[in-house]
């Protein structure tokens, strides 16, 4: 079966958390993460989990538990993937990963560089699956980014995503 098929197959509904590493936003102005939920609701999804943590591994690696254990499908980690010693958004969940999506970094990086230039070598992204259970998509954390990515790469294969996780 091509693409065409398996999206025709997919769920039209999935259960999505959000993760913003940030220490200086709050749920209320985290403007990114806020902009997520909308598009994903407005689009059908459920929001099931969303949170603003501490730019700290530990804590990145346990709100992705956390978001897991809510049901969430799709995870999108936005903040913390600069190359500050305080970027650890990908090094918290990374080893997560039983399986990478190894096309989205690159992917994110030249849709990024058409859109802010030389600049976007300084950003990174990264995706992966955890235990077949739910896919998670590290963004930079701006809204512009986060617009990028979901709108070019994320919520267009939401369904399709979900699907291939209750493929056995």
């Amino acid at each position: 079966m091509g693409v065409t098929g398996h999206k025709q197959k997919a769920p039209r509904k999935i259960s999505l958390g959000i993760v913003t590493a940030s220490t200086t936003r709050s749920l209320e102005d985290d403007e990114s993460g806020l902009w997520i939920a909308a598009a994903a609701r407005e689009a059908g999804h459920d929001v099931v989990y969303h949170r603003v943590i501490p730019d700290d591994a530990t804590a990145i690696g346990d709100a992705v538990n956390k978001a897991m254990a809510a049901g969430s499908q799709v995870i999108i980690v936005t903040g913390g993937t600069g190359i500050t010693p305080a970027d650890v958004s990908v090094e918290a969940v990374s080893p997560l990963f039983t399986k990478e999506l190894s096309a989205f970094g690159p992917l994110f990086a030249q849709l990024s560089y058409a859109q802010i230039g030389s600049a976007a070598v300084m950003s990174r992204a990264a995706a992966g699956v955890i235990n077949g259970r739910a896919a998670v998509f590290c963004m930079p954390g701006s809204l512009k980014a986060c617009q990028l990515a979901c709108q070019a790469l994320i919520f267009p294969e939401l369904g399709h995503l979900v699907k291939h996780l209750g493929d056995t």
